[in-house]
C-alpha cells in the first residue's frame, strides 16, 4: 500500500468512533474522585491479563504463528484473555497479523510502515483497508465455534466484566479496570506496529523494516523484540539474547515445565551462534 492509496480508502465509522468513545472515557481516570490504588492495581494486573497472556501469548505466538501447543481448553482460556483486551475479535486480529507477516513493510501490509508512523501506529485501523476481506482465507483454522463466539461478541464480554467490576469495587474500577487499561493496552500493542518498524537495532536480515526495540519489549511482555520475531515467526522465544528480556516465553517455558505447552518452535541453535538469518 503506497501513501497515495491509504489516503483514499473510506473511513469506518464505527471504529472511530468507538476508538474515540473509549479514548475519552479512558480520561476519566485523570479526576481525583475517580482516583484509587486499588483500581490502579487492578488495572496492571488486568494489563497483564488481557496483553500478556491474552494479546501476546494467546492471540499472537499461540494462535497466529503456532509456536507451541496447549490443551484446548486452556488455548481457548489465552484466547478469552486475549478477547478481553477488546482490539476486535480474535479471527479478525489473528487474520490481518498474518496478512502483516506474509506482506511486511510492502504493498498489502494493513499497516506498512512506509506509509509512516501514525498509519502504522493506529490510522490503518480507522480505515476500511482491502486486508479486511482476505481474512477468511487466512484464519480457516479458527473456523471453531468458540472462535467465531468470541470474534462476534467481544464487545457485550467486556461489558459484563466492567458489570462486574463495578459491583466488586465501583465507579473507580471500570474506569481504571476497563478504560484506562484498554487504552493503555492498545497502544502498548499498537507500538509493535509503529515504533518497532522504526526504531532499535537489527539481528537479522529480515526483508522488511522490523527492529529490536527495548522499551516496547517492556511494556508488551516481549514483543519488542521484533526484527528477532520476524526473521523467525515461528519462535515462542522473541528475546534471543541474555539480556533481551521475553516474559511471555518465561511463561511458555512455565507451561512447558508443567506439561502444559508442547512442540514448542524455537530459533536453531546456530543461528543464535552467528546473529544472522
Amino acid at each position: 500500500m503506497s501513501v497515495a492509496t491509504s489516503k483514499n480508502l473510506p473511513w469506518d465509522w464505527t471504529v472511530i468512533i468507538y476508538m474515540g468513545s473509549l479514548h475519552l472515557l479512558a480520561l476519566l481516570a485523570f479526576l481525583p474522585g475517580n482516583f484509587s490504588w486499588k483500581a490502579v492495581g487492578l488495572a496492571v494486573v488486568l494489563h497483564w491479563i488481557t496483553g500478556g497472556l491474552g494479546i501476546t501469548l494467546g492471540f499472537h505466538r499461540l494462535l497466529t504463528h503456532r509456536s507451541f501447543e496447549t490443551p484446548k481448553w486452556l488455548e481457548y482460556f489465552f484466547a478469552f484473555c486475549g478477547t478481553l483486551a477488546c482490539q476486535g475479535g480474535v479471527i479478525e486480529w489473528v487474520g490481518l497479523h498474518r496478512i502483516h507477516h506474509k506482506h511486511s513493510d510492502k504493498v498489502g501490509d494493513p499497516h506498512d510502515s512506509n506509509v509512516g508512523f501514525w498509519w502504522s501506529h493506529m490510522d490503518w485501523m480507522l480505515h476500511h483497508i482491502p486486508a479486511d476481506e482476505d481474512i477468511p482465507r487466512y484464519t480457516k483454522d479458527l473456523d471453531d465455534p468458540v472462535y467465531r463466539f468470541l470474534d462476534k461478541f467481544f464487545v457485550p464480554i467486556q461489558v459484563v466484566l466492567g458489570l462486574l467490576l463495578y459491583w466488586w469495587g465501583g465507579w473507580s474500577f471500570v474506569v481504571w479496570g476497563i478504560f484506562a487499561r484498554l487504552v493503555i493496552v492498545f497502544h502498548c500493542t499498537w507500538f509493535v506496529n509503529s515504533a518497532t518498524h522504526m526504531f532499535g537495532y537489527r539481528t537479522f536480515d529480515s526483508d522488511d523494516a522490523s527492529r529490536n526495540c527495548w522499551w516496547v519489549a517492556l511494556v508488551t511482555y516481549g514483543e519488542g523484540w521484533h526484527n528477532n520475531h520476524h526473521a523467525y515467526q515461528y519462535s515462542a522465544r522473541h528475546g534471543l539474547k541474555w539480556w533481551e528480556i521475553d516474559l511471555t516465553w518465561a511463561t511458555i517455558r512455565l507451561l512447558q515445565i508443567l506439561g502444559l505447552a508442547k512442540n514448542v518452535k524455537l530459533v536453531p541453535t546456530e543461528a543464535l551462534a552467528s546473529g544472522e538469518s
